[in-house]
């Protein structure tokens, strides 16, 4: 039943493709467009695979800047003496601060009318919280210092007496060994990184939402998909490659001797590419700005609901009829006679009858161009959802509670249950090292989960089509809860890397699945089914609202996470609890699945 949904789905998509009136709209706009003060034709067309490329780009920049943040930050924050405790409730700080605030700015972006236009600026001002976050993150402890704290407290030298054939001798022994770090001696560092922190982790998230938008923005409706295809794909590469960044060992390299570090070093070489990413994105394309969209229709984005309105008049005779008469003025411009004939017959440049029902249809276009969705109507939206919003919602925060808790203190957990490291322990001691090494070691790991995510989002479409939408949904959720009880159970070397995998499909699966399952509520106006038949639904909901909905339990999810998983790891005494925590979760997640509507 799903293999023919999803044949229908394709044959539909490539009949749009091919039909005359798409067809014509497209080019129109195009051509009007050319015509504007700045060349807006871009919009209009098919994109090379180039600029998709260019589109992209800062989805790898920001997994760039995620993957340095997951990997360094516990350790980071552990190492100037801040317990897992409260360690963990410092990640509570950005989600509490993104649920408010991401609608918010999704607001502003829809009714942005500056010039540069309207997606373009909220990227801007977004980015420029990652860097100062990828700047504040590493070097918040010698900042610290500069501002006075005290750094690490070392030990009151001893006197020991000795014998010796002459007699006892007395010696002045002392090692200058640190006793450990402790919050109060790195006070200004833990506010600093904190900061860092938030301003890192909230921009990151927030900034995935205007990205995706204005490449959305940029693609005709035809490319769409390929398009988050494309930007589900670089999210993947840039996570690979900058956990693999986190794993190198810097301080035997000539870079990292002169960056000052290991941590110093993969944040500098992040924020680089992070600019770099940022600046091939936002030079790809010119947006049309808010007021030249509002006052031409001809300029407004063809979107598919648009397009179906116009499949579902059934005039594609018209465009037809166009075709043909712009043909015959073409064969008559020889002809003076045949020429005057026809263009008695034309009312600005189309046949009468054409002209007639090209109005009738721009008015209804323009009648049915609506306004973004405020903040109080997605608050509204939360709080009243059909019971299949309702039920997917909740698999979907499930979902985001397991692999939040892997990602924040997965590199923790190696450092500690797998290589028997203390990030409490004195700089260059054998524990220390340990737990730098395992750090790094969980990096690779984390590289593996990202690359796993990439390869898995590229066929989890044709996954779906085998075996149908719950099938693949909960068998990924059962597959992560297995792999993280079985390393949390035997923390090994080869586990961190085989069980990663499990990792990078739950994540790939929340990636894609959810939004699906979204779009098909609304591609078939189906949000309940009553002994198999639709009932129809009285509330009036959109489809970006129904998005923003899905995509905000990461932040009610890492909540959650922040506030729960540092007091779990001190009563159980053991960073494993995390990976017990993922399972649990992730066993939750697969039974709220089962209750999810499926058309």
């Amino acid at each position: 039943m799903v293999g023919a949904t999803a044949d229908a789905s394709k044959a539909n998509q490539l009949s749009s493709v091919r039909n005359p009136m798409i067809k014509y709209m497209l080019k129109t706009r195009e051509n009007h467009a050319r015509e504007q003060e700045h060349d807006y034709s871009h919009v209009f067309r098919r994109k090379t695979r180039f600029e998709m490329f260019r589109l992209s780009a800062i989805a790898m920049a920001i997994e760039f800047a995620y993957a340095a943040e997951t990997s360094f930050v516990s350790p980071i924050l552990l190492q100037i003496g801040v317990d897992h405790k409260h360690m963990s409730m410092t990640w509570g700080l950005s989600p509490l601060i993104g649920f408010f605030m991401s609608p918010l700015l999704g607001s502003i972006s829809d009714r942005c009318k500056l010039r540069w236009g309207r997606r373009r600026p909220i990227i801007s001002i977004l980015s420029f919280g990652i860097m100062c976050g990828l700047i504040l993150v590493p070097y918040g402890k010698d900042l610290g210092l500069l501002l006075g704290d005290g750094g690490y407290t070392y030990a009151e030298p001893a006197l020991n007496f000795t014998s010796s054939s002459e007699g006892s001798v007395a010696a002045l022994v002392s090692s200058q060994t640190p006793t450990g770090p402790s919050a109060f001696d790195f006070k200004y560092a833990v506010i600093l990184t904190i900061l860092g922190m938030v301003l890192l982790d909230f921009d990151a998230d927030t900034c995935q939402t205007p990205a995706r938008t204005y490449l959305l923005d940029m693609c005709v409706p035809e490319e769409q998909p390929k398009a988050m295809t494309m930007f589900a794909l670089f999210a993947g590469f840039g996570g690979t490659i900058g956990y693999a960044i986190g794993g190198v060992d810097w301080e035997t390299t000539h870079i990292g001797s002169f960056m000052g570090g290991n941590i110093p070093t993969v944040f500098t070489l992040v924020t680089i590419i992070f600019a770099v990413c940022y600046l091939i994105t936002v030079t790809t394309f010119r947006e049309i700005p808010l007021p030249l969209i509002e006052q031409d229709e001809l300029l407004r984005p063809l979107s598919e609901q648009a397009i179906k309105k116009e499949l579902r008049k059934k005039n594609n005779t018209i465009y037809y009829i166009q075709e043909t008469t712009q043909l015959e003025l073409q064969m008559a411009s020889d002809d003076p006679k045949r020429m005057e004939a026809l263009q008695g017959s034309y009312q600005n440049g189309y046949p009468a009858a054409v002209e007639k029902q090209r109005k009738s249809q721009d008015l209804e276009t323009q009648s049915d161009y609506e306004a973004p969705v405020s903040l109080k109507a997605y608050l509204k939206s939360i709080f009243i959802m059909p019971y299949s919003m309702r039920m997917l919602a909740l698999t979907n925060l499930f979902c985001w509670m397991g692999h939040v808790t892997y990602c924040l203190y997965f590199t923790d957990f190696v450092g500690e249950a797998v290589f028997h490291g203390d990030p409490t322990a004195a700089p260059n001691t054998k524990a220390a090292l340990n737990y730098e090494a395992g750090v790094r070691f969980g990096c690779w790991g984390m590289s593996i989960y990202a690359f796993s995510c990439s390869i898995y989002s590229l066929s989890v479409t044709k996954l779906m089509k085998w075996f149908g939408t719950k099938a693949v949904y909960i068998s990924g959720m059962i597959y992560y809860g297995i792999g993280m009880l079985v390393l949390g159970l035997w923390p090994t070397k080869w586990g961190v890397l085989v069980f990663s995998t499990s990792a990078g499909i739950l994540y790939g699966t929340i990636f894609t699945v959810p939004f699906i399952l979204v779009a098909r509520y609304h591609a078939k106006n189906c949000f309940c089914i009553k002994n198999g038949e639709t009932v129809p639904l009285k509330q009036a909901r959109g489809l970006g609202t129904d998005v923003a909905i899905i995509s905000s339990m990461v932040f009610i999810a890492q909540l959650i996470v922040s506030l729960s998983v540092g007091p779990l790891v001190s009563w159980m005494n053991t960073t494993c609890a995390v990976l017990y925590a993922s399972t649990f979760l992730s066993f939750l997640a697969a039974i709220a699945a089962m209750f999810v509507l499926y058309v």
